[in-house]
């Protein structure tokens, strides 16, 4: 049991870790020009001016609930190593923070300002970037057996140390129960149709306002993977996120398809690959995604160490 959560944990974070980095490069360039200079494998500098391999915020931030989880779980702990990440370089690429989104970083600096602050999150409309789910894959190794409502306000918890909105701890919810498939060895369209099967029941278990349940619709109507690409948005909404790495994950049979179609989805595309990334890890394997890229992925060796604590602690 112990070699089969190591394994899932490394295709986890290595999956995601790759695909974020895949993504780097090219952040806030438009699907257009996607179109004329398709991503096809690691790229350097771009956008963000650093080497290939180089794995951005998105990463960071799911390593340190990682190193969370595996150093004993709190709260405190989860929001401390994330202010940690952005004010003392815990948990970064080559030692420096080059890329962080609005709204967590507000987070992070009410964090700062007030040590006995934990749910920093604001919970207003514009609290629902994709801050939260692009580091929420590790829950899917904690507590995986607790009564819903209990992995549901963990869920909602973790999310709202940066996120407070009902709606981004509901897409970490859906996000980690499409993970919980896969981990049960379910093929991606396989996992997605239990997740449409069972999600609506939860919500409502959940005590989820229909105003918010009914915008994940589209999401758990079973057709998700029918939409064409024009109808798939790619910003930092994190509905959005949620329906891309979803939608290239069920389109796509290959961990190196998937997030290359989410990369080339344009716009945020370090976090559309990351999300995806993760998913297609638990998929496929971590067989399945190129050495080529694991050759050059930043701290590797530490990434793969974080994997096996992470197990350990599950």
């Amino acid at each position: 049991m112990q070699n089969s959560l190591e394994s899932a944990a490394r295709a986890a974070l290595l999956g995601l870790a790759v695909g974020d980095a895949l993504g780097v490069p090219v952040e806030f360039q438009s699907r257009a020009a996607r179109r004329l200079d398709p991503v096809v494998t690691m790229r350097e500098y771009g956008t963000h001016n650093q080497p290939a391999g180089t794995w951005s915020d998105d990463s960071s931030l799911t390593f340190c609930l990682a190193q969370a989880l595996a150093d004993g779980f709190t709260l405190g702990k989860a929001a401390d190593y994330s202010r940690r990440w952005y004010y003392e370089q815990l948990w970064t690429p080559h030692g420096t923070v080059f890329d962080i989104g609005i709204t967590t970083r507000q987070a992070l600096s009410r964090l700062k300002g007030d040590p006995d602050l934990i749910l920093a999150g604001g919970t207003d409309e514009y609290s629902n970037g994709n801050g939260a789910l692009m580091r929420i894959l590790p829950l899917a190794f904690y507590q995986v057996d607790a009564p819903l409502q209990e992995r549901f306000q963990l869920i909602r918890d973790v999310s709202a140390i940066t996120h407070g909105h009902i709606r981004s701890a509901v897409a970490c919810f859906l996000y980690l129960e499409i993970a919980h498939h896969l981990r049960a060895g379910l093929e991606p369209a396989a996992a997605y149709a239990e997740l449409c099967r069972q999600a609506p029941v939860q919500l409502y278990e959940l005590q989820i306002p229909a105003s918010e349940a009914d915008k994940f619709e589209r999401v758990l109507d079973g057709q998700l993977a029918d939409l064409p690409q024009a109808a798939i948005d790619s910003g930092g909404y994190v509905m959005h996120t949620l329906e891309a790495a979803l939608w290239c994950l069920l389109r796509h049979d290959t961990y190196a398809a998937t997030v290359l179609a989410a990369v080339n989805l344009g716009d945020d595309t370090d976090t559309t690959g990351a999300v995806a990334g993760g998913l297609a890890g638990l998929a496929y394997g971590e067989a399945a995604i190129p050495a080529e890229w694991l050759a050059v992925l930043a701290r590797r060796t530490d990434i793969e160490d974080l994997a096996a604590r992470l197990a350990q602690a599950s």
